[in-house]
């Protein structure tokens, strides 16, 4: 079984795990029971120790569709074959309670609209990253797989044989039949299988559409790309965990950035950074609730501070701090791309840009959605204290750079973001606050940008104080109300990035580097693709000066098509876009479709003003 493209892949999930299911019916990706936990499927990156399940036609030559039903996370995936065709519904049910969702985990229902076709089905679990040994029994109501951790029943009315550790079945089914698979959690040596009807499956699949076409119904945008800005939103909330509020960064680990390289990470955690951008993309659409249960996990971890009174940069879903860095060495990663890592030592790293995020998110919450507490105003006075006493600080910056700490320009401007939004809000709600301090601070953080983070050599801001480099990250200068979008500056500084990388700039046909890898040395070997995010943050700025220059607004809007031209067939991106323009790095990536449903709303408005 080789490979498949990353891009390949579509998402379900139930707001607790998620899995990625192929165009060719496999899936390749589930940890259960929580986006964290240890994979049971992960042939994505060991195609032969990784563990899958698949199901498809028996015969060569087979066509692939796959799509989402409307307006909801419900996939389907379509074989089109010369003798008839069939496809597979896969979901995972949503909206019942705890006893309820235990029992059915992942359904997948197979049935053929025309002719007649013959199916394999094949389940090989690898439990705890393919580390742990299991007991495989069969039954005639499915099979049960018991691990030292966990245990998983397959239940259905087809006939199942052991093999190699899993089960495999063979059938075939007529136009208008169906066959249906259920994967859920049993007790171990308990009885295997669970009795299931073909119409409770099908009472479970309308339930399951009803649910994501109430929540989706939620959204406000009305704008010019509803259609993509609504399956990020739909993306997104498969991306949170239920219980704490908390969004992962992406449902995978360790696909790579460069195939066959090292930067391999996991992104099954929750980032500050990410949490403030989520805030400010569910509200601008619409979504408050999901809002309000995020803002929780932030207050809880706001409670937490380490002892010099910092936080840390990301967290586990249910807000446990340990994220210790493993390698995989049985695993030969995604096409060889090696090592395998799950963890991430970026956790114990110094990032100063994630107290401008997370002010910057309060505000904004505080004003759109609720007024904050007293109490938690405490905790972020302390915050900005911190902030005060240590952003003349070096730190690892947003990309999470490992070739050691430098004065980055993105990491300074969201320290004066920390100190202005908390003066804004102190103002805004009279809270106690170190006025004249903060201030102080704030305006010394802005003219020490200006002064060594620009470069009067290349006319533009630099990656880091004595450095020529450029970086994308300085884009979200007129988003964060830092310049204006039409300073000169910042003008120079976008002319400067939107040239090719052949001439000093950032941008290849659209796409956006963060930075030129050779130029800037961070501490790890190889390349990477353009990054997403990074792109949609120049659409942004590019639309923001574009209110009053209508070139920069047509170049936006060029961009934003062109960019989403390059999503995957079901509207789904991965972190980078590779040089061949296939998806590179974990997928599908919260950062991504939050940033696009941020570009798509500011690049709406400034298109309506324009008509105005």
């Amino acid at each position: 079984m080789a490979y498949q493209s990353i891009e390949n892949y579509g998402l379900i999930g139930n707001m607790h795990t998620t899995a990625l299911v192929g165009r060719n019916g496999s899936i390749d990706w589930l940890c259960f029971p929580r986006h964290d936990s240890p994979s049971v499927f992960a042939a994505i990156l060991d195609h032969q120790k990784g563990g899958y399940f698949k199901i498809a036609p028996r015969i060569n030559g087979v066509k692939h569709k796959q799509f989402y039903w409307p307006d909801t996370n419900v996939l389907v995936t379509r074989f089109l074959t010369p003798t008839g065709v069939g496809e597979i519904i896969d979901f995972m049910p949503v909206g019942l309670s705890a006893q309820e969702r235990g029992y059915h985990t992942l359904t997948r229902q197979v049935r053929v609209i025309r002719g007649t076709m013959d199916f394999v089905m094949e389940f090989y679990p690898a439990f705890n990253y393919a580390r742990d040994d299991h007991e495989t029994i069969v039954t005639p109501k499915g099979a049960c797989c018991h691990s030292p951790h966990l245990s998983l029943g397959l239940a259905t009315d087809i006939p199942l044989y052991p093999d190699k550790g899993g089960v495999i079945a063979k059938f075939t089914l007529a136009a208008g039949q169906n066959a249906v698979f259920v994967l859920q959690q049993t007790e171990s040596g308990a009885g295997c299988g669970l009795p299931l009807r073909p119409e409770e499956s099908t009472e479970l699949f309308k339930h399951t559409v009803k649910y994501w076409l109430s929540w989706l119904s939620q959204c406000t945008y009305r704008g010019r790309w509803r259609e993509m800005v609504e399956r990020s939103a739909l993306v997104l909330k498969l991306l949170t965990y239920e219980p704490t509020g908390a969004l992962v960064a992406a449902p995978t680990c360790s696909l790579p950035e460069e195939i066959g390289g090292e930067r391999n990470w996991d992104y099954r955690y929750t980032w500050i950074r990410d949490a403030a951008f989520t805030l400010y993309g569910l509200l601008r659409i619409g979504f408050t609730q999901e809002a309000a249960q995020f803002m929780n996990w932030i207050e809880n971890r706001c409670r937490e501070l380490n002892p010099d009174g910092s936080l840390q940069i990301m967290y586990r879903i249910d807000g446990s701090h340990d994220l210790q860095e493993d390698v995989l060495n049985h695993f030969e990663g995604y096409r060889g791309s090696a090592p395998v890592r799950i963890g991430n030592g970026a956790s114990k790293q110094l990032q100063l840009d994630i107290y401008g995020e997370l002010m910057d998110s309060v505000y904004f919450y505080n004003k759109c959605a609720a007024p904050i507490s007293y109490d938690l105003w405490m905790y972020l006075h302390r915050l900005i204290d911190w902030v005060c006493n240590n952003w003349q600080q070096e730190d690892e910056g947003i990309w999470e750079t490992r070739g050691g700490r430098q004065h980055f320009v993105y990491s300074k401007i969201m320290c004066w973001v920390a100190l202005d939004r908390g003066l804004r809000l102190a103002d805004k709600r009279s809270f106690p606050a170190d006025r004249e301090r903060w201030l102080k601070v704030r305006d010394q953080i802005y003219q020490e940008i200006m002064d060594k983070g620009w470069s009067s050599e290349r006319q533009a801001f630099v990656q880091h104080y004595g450095s020529n480099a450029l970086d994308a990250g300085n884009l979200i200068m007129p988003l964060v109300y830092f310049l204006s979008p039409n300073d000169p500056r910042m003008l120079q500084t976008l002319e400067a990035t939107l040239r090719s990388p052949d001439q000093g700039g950032l941008v290849s046909n659209s796409l956006v580097y963060r930075y030129n890898v050779e130029e800037s040395g961070d501490g790890l070997g190889g390349c990477e693709g353009t990054f997403n995010l990074c792109t949609f943050w120049l659409v942004e700025a590019l639309a923001r000066a574009g209110r009053s220059d209508p070139t920069h607004l047509d170049k936006a809007r060029l961009m934003f098509e062109e960019m989403l031209g390059y999503a995957n067939h079901l509207g789904l991106y991965a972190e980078e876009i590779g040089s061949s323009g296939e998806a590179l790095g974990n997928f599908p990536q919260a950062f991504t479709h939050l940033a696009l449903i941020s570009a798509a709303w500011n690049l709406d408005r400034a298109m309506q003003s324009r008509k105005s």
